[in-house]
């Protein structure tokens, strides 16, 4: 069907027809069941539309022709006036298309919500309000609302008016975290999985799904329902108008007659994350169509994995430290620290998975590593991991010195610190994404919040099992060596890598914040070196009460100031560049990807951040290397690099397209109406050339060469 034929279905009529009724077959009003307004108080208007039998008017996704309502308001001064909320719509045939929309009437219900301030006995709500009403012809119409209201007490409601708004409430769609939802690209279509809540015992055979964007799905199609283990499969079937899978699949799922969601309510609101078909290979790997227990698996193996990063490292080594200090302690003093180590580890996930699911759920665009795009964690990480070094060569001493949150193994009141290692080991590890992470974590968003949950505690099990087990057989101490003198040399060795750590943090810091703001927290750094400096030199052992008070009273107040270099390094600027500035690599475009791809080029996107230590030895390793760039070019391969440093909800929706939560990932299409492959987390040039050399010929050849 030519492209343009719904849009002439539509034009012709309007075109072709002249009325002086301005609201032909309809009429529109104001209508509420708020007997009056309260100032500050949030209420309810309805645009009621009132359509004469046979004619129709159209909801927020027309379908294949039409056009929705719309009220453009004039409100009193301090008046602030929501969106439109849909009540759900019903299927209007008119062969071969299929409309959404309402017969006979409908409440659009829009919240008004009155200035806090609002002085006056009574106010007027007015707007002018725009639809299309439509039986074999569909004809333009307008009308000039109005609604008076008295400001207080008092007032009355229209019993008609009550009952008509109780009942539009209950068509709006329910907003429930206890049905999750997830979709997949599948042949010519889409795979809604919809899965219930605990105890439902409802059925959804005959359920519809009414996208809520137009050109995503065919409106004319029919809908397969099937019934699951875990859930309902409901297949929608793609738009032949859509050039390429949306990154979330979003609209309101209607339940068949006589079945309900919660509470009465047939309509179900759907926002769920599109894992393209040319993610099979991730989406195995996260278990969505294996099963949860295999994604449990690669979230144990990539906790464990984890141990390996560089992020962790730094941390880790002085947990190993506590332990060669501790092998001559009793074996239950050994194990109440290793399970507190593992404890804190747990607690620090599942706090980072509540941060995670809330944020999300109130419509931020983030994922994992979130915390890291804000410059003050990164700061406050910086010089955490810079004090921790002074401390552990030597510069200052404390009753529980951060050295010993590592791995406090000597006497019982370093429990605390055992737990601390264990907050401190997670948080340093957020950068980095170990091999089986990202599809683990990718799946997790996509469950109920309690099996998400599991599967970040499962990861943080992974991750503290090694030192877990250590402690509970503490017979494998055996094999360190003996405390010594090496013991203090060793500690002074681990601040070197503290160091780095804090180095690389103020790049990231400068990433974000510009040249002039990574200077400013080294200034933070140097007054934080002082404050230590004051401390360690005139400790409680060589020096007065006298001296003790001045120095922390000095120390205090340059700690003070390094907090506001670190705030005043917040708000500097980065300069105009970005990490896609390299040699051959364009910034991230989703639709440059999408249009080079429906001309057959090949592309490779590099989902990156400057905080993602994977990321940058992935690019150092393999990606920059002389043979992959080569081969890139040789190729014909367009790429593009997505900088997740600072939040980007473009970014953010395309990871979510690939069944990610976080960064790193790399994604290669091959063009020709191939599937993209999505590449291992951990990269080696073997890994990208293997993955070139299998480009099709005739695509390579047909490339040409990559943006610059």
């Amino acid at each position: 069907m030519p492209r343009a034929l719904p849009i002439l279905f539509l034009l012709v009529p309007l075109l072709a027809w002249g009325q002086d009724d301005p609201s032909p077959h309809s009429d529109a009003a104001l209508v509420t069941d708020a007997p009056a307004v309260r100032p500050g108080e949030p209420f309810e208007v309805a645009l009621r539309l009132t359509m004469e039998p046979g004619w129709h008017s159209y909801w927020l996704n027309p379908g294949d022709s039409g056009l929705p309502t719309k009220v453009a308001w004039d409100l009193p001064p301090g008046f602030e006036a929501g969106p439109i909320q849909w009540p759900y719509p019903e299927r209007i045939e008119v062969a071969p298309y299929v409309s959404y929309g309402y017969h006979d009437e409908v409440l659009l219900p829009v919240r008004i919500t009155p200035p806090a301030d609002l002085d006056a006995a009574e106010v007027t709500l007015s707007g002018k309000a725009e639809w299309l009403i439509c039986e074999e012809i569909c004809l333009p119409a307008e009308g000039e609302v109005a609604l008076t209201l008295p400001v207080g007490e008092g007032g009355s409601v229209d019993a008609g008016v009550a009952e008509a708004m109780a009942a539009t409430r209950a068509r709006l769609p329910l907003e429930s975290p206890d049905w999750s939802a997830r979709a997949e690209v599948e042949g010519g279509g889409y795979a809604l999985h919809v899965s219930p809540p605990a105890g439902w015992e409802g059925t959804l055979d005959g359920a519809y799904f009414f996208a809520d964007t137009a050109a995503v799905v065919q409106h004319a199609a029919p809908q397969r329902v099937e019934r699951r283990d875990e859930g309902y499969l409901i297949y929608v079937p793609r738009s032949e108008y859509a050039t390429a899978p949306p990154p979330r699949l979003s609209g309101v799922l209607v339940a068949p007659e006589g079945a309900a969601f919660a509470d009465g309510r047939r309509a179900l609101a759907v926002d769920a994350p599109v894992v393209q078909a040319a993610q099979a290979t991730a989406a195995a790997e996260a278990g969505t169509t294996l099963g949860f227990g295999l994604t449990l698996v690669l979230a144990f193996l990539g906790g464990l994995l984890l141990n390996l990063m560089p992020c962790v490292f730094p941390i880790l080594s002085i947990k190993i430290l506590g332990f060669a200090r501790g092998r001559a302690d009793e074996p239950g003093v050994i194990r109440r620290h290793g399970l507190v180590f593992g404890a804190g580890v747990l607690v620090s996930f599942a706090v980072l998975a509540g941060l995670l699911l809330v944020l999300r759920a109130a419509g931020e665009e983030i994922g994992w590593g979130f915390q890291l795009q804000n410059p003050w964690i990164v700061a406050g990480l910086a010089l955490l991991m810079f004090g921790i070094g002074l401390n552990l060569a030597g510069v200052f001493e404390m009753g529980m010195r951060l050295a010993s949150a590592g791995g406090r193994l000597d006497r019982a009141e370093g429990l605390g610190g055992a737990f601390l290692s264990g907050v401190l080991a997670t948080v340093v590890a957020t950068p980095c994404a170990a091999p089986f992470m990202g599809a683990a974590l990718g799946a997790a968003l996509t469950q109920p919040v309690p099996l998400a949950v599991l599967v970040f505690l499962t990861l943080g099990l992974g991750m503290a099992a090694p030192y877990v087990l250590l402690s509970l057989f503490p017979g494998w101490l055996e094999k360190l060596p003996r405390p010594g003198a090496w013991m203090e040399t060793l500690k002074q060795v681990l601040a070197f890598p503290m160091f780095l750590t804090a180095v690389w943090l103020v790049w990231v810091f400068g990433q974000q914040t510009g040249l002039n703001g990574a200077a400013l927290l080294l200034v933070a750094f140097t007054l934080l070196g002082l404050a230590a400096w004051l401390i360690g030199r005139w400790g409680a052992h060589v020096s007065t009460r006298r001296q003790r008070l001045v120095t922390r009273v000095v120390a205090a107040a340059a700690v003070v100031l390094a907090v506001a270099s670190v705030g005043a390094g917040v708000g500097q600027q980065p300069a105009a560049t970005s990490a896609a500035s390299a040699s051959g690599w364009a910034p991230f475009d989703p639709a440059a990807v999408e249009q080079l791809v429906a001309d057959g080029q090949p592309v490779f996107v590099d989902f990156t951040a400057a905080w993602c230590l994977s990321c940058q030895a992935n690019k150092a390793v393999a990606l920059s290397t002389d043979a992959v760039e080569r081969a890139f070019d040789e190729k014909g391969v367009a790429r593009f690099r997505a900088d997740w440093t600072n939040r980007d909800p473009v970014i953010t929706a395309a990871l979510e397209s690939f069944g990610r939560s976080g960064v790193p990932l790399y994604v290669l299409y091959p063009g020709g109406g191939a599937a993209p492959q999505v590449l291992p987390e951990i990269l080696t040039p073997g890994l990208v050339l293997d993955a070139l050399d299998a480009l099709p010929t005739a695509v390579a050849a047909e490339a040409g060469p990559a943006p610059s």
